[in-house]
């Protein structure tokens, strides 16, 4: 062997990097069984390192019976080690039909891809908002609970004191009338929506999803191989009128808060919703994401609090209220699924941390949770006002606001900006710090107009300010130009 053809990567300490190297040539094959390693003072010499760091390098691949010292005669690589070759990668199986349509999705633009570049004025949707003083409380209560909820595996379906907790909650604020044994506690709202997938759906079988949607559920949903059927919406919600009558596996909606659109979806279009799945037997999805920033007036009951024929599943999550990386949400469990969603929650992970479950459980019940929400609705009152005020000076006749009497963000449509010209002003206002995302690739169906979704919630009013008038002054020269960037990426 020739010394000069080991290649260290500069990863760990000399001899974990000559063993590394040396290993990967044994394993395919480049060393053959018997074959004599190299002295280690040649070696040594060779590469400009310690002695000892070759020794230590050897005496790695012995004790993983890839090579065997023996006395006078030098380092040889073990007969065992031909039995040990890797084979060549392009043997390696195909990957699952599940992992095939994962490669064929295209590219995800909510806030979870954090791979561009970080920018001072970000408006992208899903950013949290901070606030420092729950942490230093949450670390409290993170303390006590560990006494409580004891060392051993959680139950599968979830706490029981937070189940518990979370069932008067729900009385209180949402209208739903169900018992501690029809909670299941999940990672978020993804987690749910992949044990339903899991329950549920068969290659194939048709699912209604809303246009726009809710880009990881649509690529969720797609993944798990259904037959995703979009249905379009329009001022009061899903158009149910167009719904399909024939049987259909999962309505994936969000009716308190259309994401992305800001449409709260009509009593009228909700009890058409539950009559139509109740006659075509299909189960409801209700991803009740951010409801709790309702601004100002009682928010419209849940669709569940409706559901007299149990074909609702009904989502929450913390991840808005509190903070994306706490990862829990609950299900409201239809009784005809409650055996199987807990049964495949078992599966899946065998259940939540119980320590924050039980943190969770005390925030709630002490009332701080509910002092927390107020305190945050009032501060994104202000912020939305900001935004408001600012889009309304700024862009006045040029751009039409969507519905934003609650969440987190809110969107623009543009009267006289032309589809060609959008990318143009997004790439203008990056260059100025200010992160803008089209609505575009929400939908699957392309708006008649241009837009973009507003996220207001990690930024100061201070700072929203400032980059809604850059985004002013980017429009301005964009429809100045009248040179349209093509875009790259494609809506």
């Amino acid at each position: 062997m020739n010394a000069m053809d080991l290649t260290l990567d500069k990863k760990g300490a000399l001899y974990e990097q000559i063993a590394r190297s040396l290993k990967d040539k044994i394993l395919d094959g480049r060393l053959a069984a018997g074959s004599k390693l190299p002295s280690t003072r040649d070696l040594a010499t060779a590469l400009g390192v310690a002695r000892k760091s070759v020794l230590q390098a050897y005496e790695i691949l012995c004790a993983e019976q890839l090579a065997v010292a023996r006395g006078g005669s030098g380092t040889r690589v073990a007969a065992s080690a031909a039995a040990s070759v890797a084979p060549r990668r392009e043997r390696a199986r195909p990957p699952s039909e599940y992992a095939a349509r994962m490669r064929q999705l295209p590219p995800i633009t909510l806030a979870s891809d954090r791979s561009g570049p970080r920018l001072k004025y970000n408006l992208q949707y899903g950013e949290p908002l901070l606030n420092p003083a729950l942490f230093n409380s949450w670390r409290r209560k993170l303390s006590a609970a560990a006494l409580r909820a004891g060392p051993m595996y959680p139950a599968a379906g979830g706490f029981l004191p937070l189940r518990r907790t979370l069932v008067d909650y729900l009385a209180r604020r949402r209208g739903i009338s169900c018992s501690a044994s029809d909670v299941l506690i999940v990672a978020g709202t993804q987690q749910a929506l992949t044990l339903a997938e899991r329950v549920l759906l068969n290659p194939g079988d048709p699912v209604l999803i809303e246009d726009p949607h809710y880009q990881l559920a649509l690529h969720s949903l797609l993944s798990h191989g259904a037959r995703v059927i979009s249905c379009r919406t329009d001022a009061q919600g899903l158009v149910v009128r167009d719904f399909p009558e024939h049987p259909t596996a999962l309505a994936y909606v969000t009716p308190s808060h259309q994401f992305p659109s800001g449409v709260t979806m009509s009593i009228t279009r909700r009890m058409e919703l539950l009559a139509w799945a109740s006659r075509t037997r299909c189960w409801i999805f209700e991803d009740d994401y951010d409801t709790e920033f309702h601004d100002g007036k009682r928010p419209l009951p849940a669709l569940k609090s409706l559901d007299l024929a149990d074909r609702v599943i009904y989502v929450g999550t913390f991840s808005k209220t509190l903070f994306p990386s706490l990862r829990l949400g609950y299900m409201v469990c239809p009784r005809g699924l409650r055996d199987d969603l807990f049964k495949a929650r078992l599966l899946d992970d065998l259940g939540s941390a119980a320590i924050c479950q039980a943190a969770l459980a005390a925030f709630i019940q002490s009332g701080q949770y509910e002092k927390h929400l107020r305190k945050s609705v009032q501060e994104l009152i202000d912020r939305r006002r900001t935004v408001v005020d600012t889009l309304q000076r700024t862009l006045g006749q040029d751009m039409e606001l969507g519905p934003h009497m609650g969440g987190m963000h809110l969107v623009v449509w543009f009267r006289h900006l032309t589809h060609a010209q959008l990318p143009a002003l997004i790439e203008s206002a990056r260059l100025q710090g200010v992160g803008l995302h089209s609505i575009h690739p929400y939908y699957r169906t392309r708006p008649d107009r241009p837009a973009l979704v507003i996220g207001y919630a990690g930024l100061s009013k201070a700072h929203l300010k400032t980059a809604i008038e850059i985004v002013g002054r980017c429009l301005a020269d964009t429809r100045k130009s009248g040179t349209p960037i093509q875009p790259t990426g494609g809506y």
